[in-house]
């Protein structure tokens, strides 16, 4: 992991299409800006893993389209 130290205002570039700002400090907060490409999905990392476990389930809860197939064709 690399760490940075970013003060108000300042900025980290990601690859060529990627900038994070930080604009506001307060307290422990720190919010930051992010300016991505639209096609760029972004995400705080608890969505992010909702979003996977999500989408697991989905995978697990399609019945077996090869099995329902085979069965169809025996018949």
């Amino acid at each position: 992991m690399l760490v940075l130290t970013r003060k108000l205002g300042e900025s980290i570039a990601i690859d060529d299409h990627i900038k994070i700002v930080v604009v506001q400090i307060k307290g422990k907060q720190v919010r930051l800006g992010i300016q991505a490409p639209k096609e760029t999905k972004i995400h705080r990392e608890e969505v992010y893993h909702a979003i996977q476990d999500q989408n697991k389930e989905s995978v697990n809860s399609i019945p077996d389209i090869s099995a329902q197939v085979s069965k169809a064709l025996k018949s």
